[in-house]
């Protein structure tokens, strides 16, 4: 299970070859590419600069990671979250997720951005034709978090009643 946060590009195939070599119990792989849009809440977008603050984001990172190993059996992980100024189809983020059924390996892809995307320590300022500008966290970023956290209360209150 790997965590990187850098300034360089990744390629995904080559990535996910990695993930995969010498581990025949892997049976899915599932994966995420985030990318730069050129447009965003109505502003076109001419580049983005992601800041993060070294050493607390890489354990961020891999506390999410460590989650997700606590409620799916998986077989590795690979977070690759770039940071610097980047374009419009610029790679962003790469979350690969390794299991032996692939229902594992969708839902724990999923968990992973869902906290990415609300717990770990980023920053991304806009540049538009309007000027910089941050973006804000989005409510729909704080609903996609909230549904883990209910599923762990329901799977926890679930055990204490059948016990």
């Amino acid at each position: 299970m790997a965590v990187f946060v850098q300034t360089e590009d990744f390629d995904v195939s080559t990535e996910l070859a990695k993930m995969r070599a010498g581990k025949p119990a892997i049976g899915a792989v599932v994966s995420f590419v985030g990318l730069v849009r050129d447009l965003n809440d109505g502003l076109d977008v001419q580049a983005m600069e992601l800041e993060h603050y070294p050493g607390m984001t890489e354990k961020s990172l891999d506390d999410i990671v460590q989650q997700a190993g606590q409620r799916w059996q998986l077989l590795d992980t690979l977070v690759i979250h770039r940071v610097g100024i980047l374009q419009p189809l610029d790679q962003i983020v790469l979350v690969a997720v390794a299991s032996a059924h692939r229902g594992e390996a969708f839902a724990a892809c999923e968990f992973i951005m869902d906290y990415l995307k609300t717990q770990a320590p980023f920053w991304k300022k806009e540049q538009t034709s309007q000027g910089a500008r941050w973006v804000d966290a989005r409510e729909a970023d704080d609903y996609a978090l909230n549904k883990w956290q209910l599923a762990g209360t329901i799977s926890t209150n679930m055990g204490k009643e059948s016990a």
